[in-house]
């Protein structure tokens, strides 16, 4: 006789769970609050603007601690497992043109929906109006925006695939990334000024809530997947690719690509 699957067990189990990452949440966010409190009443010694009411900033607090604990369960339940499991399956496929596929279009995707760079993006594009690279106009500035993000979008997608080859080849991660250094300090000498901080912003903003789990899941499941390659060794060091290829292609952009946009300084 088949037994039933015990879902009560299951859902108390992920209760349990929850609980546990809510604690480990108030935990890794009270030393940002107590920062910010501590300034706000010690040093700074003012009220609260006039635009922000106590009931929204508990409530925004409230959200940020809920959100976060639902975030990484989310990963835990469901990206990092998948991920994992289609890195071992592209693995037994034998197919390394479909595994640089799927490494180039989760590197994109996860990059072009992630928030911090569409936050950066549309700031960038304002500083660049004021230095003249382009005109003031809302085209101008959406259009560079849009490009901006395109070009950080495939450069993570290109630093993903080239992980993924590293990985397949066995290739030390530390002569590839001061290769990339030496090019970033090299291509920032010929880059417009007002292209170089974004450059190197656009290298920490792709490194952040929807970006990492993917790639990491991505990268410790094919070495898991790989006779001879190590988790701990091999694994890691993707994000480390998608941090130094958004600054070469956005300082690349800078040089080469920022006159193509509609509204450019001639």
């Amino acid at each position: 006789m088949l037994k039933r699957p015990c879902y009560a067990e299951n859902s108390m189990d992920l209760v349990v769970s929850l609980a546990r990452q809510l604690k480990d949440s108030l935990r890794d966010l009270a030393p940002v609050v107590l920062v910010i409190a501590f300034f706000q009443l010690v040093v700074i010694r003012q009220p609260l603007p006039d635009t922000l009411a106590l009931l929204d900033l508990v409530l925004g607090l409230i959200f940020v601690v809920v959100g976060l604990t639902l975030f990484i369960k989310g990963l835990e339940l469901g990206l990092f497992p998948l991920g994992e499991n289609l890195a071992r399956a592209f693995v037994k496929k034998g197919s390394v043109s479909w595994l640089l596929t799927f490494a180039f279009a989760l590197g994109f995707g996860s990059t072009v929906a992630e928030p911090a760079l569409i936050a950066i993006a549309d700031r960038a594009a304002d500083v660049v109006a004021q230095g003249g690279l382009i005109s003031q106009s809302t085209n101008a500035q959406a259009s560079f925006a849009f490009a901006l993000r395109m070009v950080v979008a495939v450069s993570v997608g290109a630093a993903v695939m080239v992980g993924v080859v590293r990985i397949l080849k066995g290739w030390p991660l530390h002569l590839i990334i001061i290769a990339g250094y030496v090019l970033v300090l090299l291509l920032t000498l010929l880059a417009p000024a007002e292209m170089v901080g974004i450059a190197y912003d656009s290298g920490g903003v792709t490194t952040s809530t929807i970006t990492v789990p993917l790639v990491t899941a991505l990268g410790v499941g094919l070495a898991t997947a790989i006779k001879g390659r190590s988790p701990m060794l091999d694994g890691f060091g993707l994000i480390a690719l998608a941090s130094v290829m958004p600054i070469i292609f956005v300082l690349l952009f800078g040089i080469m690509g920022i006159h193509l946009i509609p509204g450019a300084a001639s």
